[in-house]
């Protein structure tokens, strides 16, 4: 539940309330932050800040700790694969987008080009095709 001017995503709970409405101690909470498993924002003066995500995040690693029995470095790496496979996801989400639009771009060229062939499928040897990659190269390629 998110107040109606606040997205999920924006850090307004200072780390009294997180607790309180993550169920943890404060300590908790900072301990999480220093092993980077919960990162919230930070106010000008460096105090930390929360968000309805990251007060999520702190239940999802209490659940995992608790009821599944798994470390800190396991929900660690449980919580990067996550991450990475969110990533992934929104990778092939725009790469399918674009694969469409290429495809509709090269059916609306053959349709131009030869509007008598019906839909018989033509050669392709003068259609070209960019694709741009606007996204960063992964970390370990760098």
């Amino acid at each position: 539940m998110t107040h109606r001017g606040f997205g999920e995503d924006i850090p307004v709970y200072v780390i009294s309330v997180a607790a309180e409405l993550s169920g943890l101690h404060p300590q908790t909470l900072r301990q999480y932050d220093r092993l980077g498993l919960v990162s919230p924002g930070r106010a000008a003066g460096r105090g930390r800040r929360y968000s309805m995500r990251d007060v999520q995040m702190l239940r999802e690693v209490q659940r995992l700790s608790q009821e599944e029995g798994i470390n800190l470095a396991g929900i660690k790496r449980i919580l990067e694969l996550q991450r990475e496979v969110d990533e992934l996801r929104e990778h092939l989400f725009h790469m399918r987008n674009e694969l469409d639009a290429a495809r509709t771009a090269v059916a609306r060229r053959l349709a131009q080009s030869a509007p008598d062939q019906g839909n018989e499928l033509l050669p392709l040897r003068h259609t070209r095709l960019t694709i741009f990659n606007t996204a960063p190269p992964p970390e370990d390629e760098q």
